[in-house]
């Protein structure tokens, strides 16, 4: 379980120790933790907070998937509009639900992504969406770098949360400006937030 906030670690963990096939093993209060921990417990499913302070849900999970291919990620959020969703599953989550759905069935969600499903919340995603071939070009690491470059985050705090070289982020950070034709951070924030890749308070 990864989430900021302590309460509602606490009630989701309650809620699904009720289900004698489902074992806690582990708790986490950001993304950081969460890849940390995720590494040393191997858990078959994480539920992953989407907006949490440092690395988010989406960043973790690009993490995560990365060193743990077997763990499933399920990404609880309070954002319904498909560029999250699209940019979640696109970090390697299989599930996404909405925290405020009364008939969220958090246990059974679990278990369908344990057992290789994917699950998305009724209503999240449209059936299609209209390729973006600039953010596709991107690679991963880029991708992750933009979200935390438009976050508002130097390239010395995103190299200290990736564990990279401040000389290699300043590098990717310049290729993927390139990339998409952006030249200043502030019109890469506009971009990013037009694209659903930062979330805005």
């Amino acid at each position: 379980m990864v989430d900021d906030h302590g309460l509602v670690r606490k009630g989701f963990r309650r809620i699904l120790e009720d289900d004698p096939e489902i074992l806690v093993v582990g708790e986490a209060a950001n993304g950081q933790e969460a890849i940390r921990m995720a590494r040393q417990l191997h858990p078959r499913v994480i539920v992953m907070d989407l907006a949490m302070p440092g690395l988010d849900g989406v960043q973790a999970t690009r993490e995560i998937v990365k060193h743990e291919p077997d763990a499933a990620v399920l990404i609880l959020s309070m954002y319904s509009e498909e560029n999250y969703v699209r940019n979640a599953l696109d970090a390697g989550a299989r599930g996404y639900l909405l925290k405020d759905a009364l008939e969220v069935d958090l246990a059974g969600a679990i278990k369908a992504l344990a057992a290789g499903q994917q699950v998305i919340g009724p209503g999240l995603l449209a059936a299609s969406r209209a390729p973006d071939p600039q953010y596709d070009r991107l690679t991963p690491r880029e991708k992750q770098i933009l979200e935390l470059a438009a976050q508002g985050k130097s390239n010395k705090t995103i190299a200290g949360l990736l564990h990279l070289s401040e000389n290699t982020v300043a590098v990717h950070r310049a290729n993927l400006m390139a990339e998409l034709g952006i030249h200043r951070t502030t019109d890469l924030i506009v971009w990013a937030v037009k694209k659903g890749l930062v979330h805005l308070p």
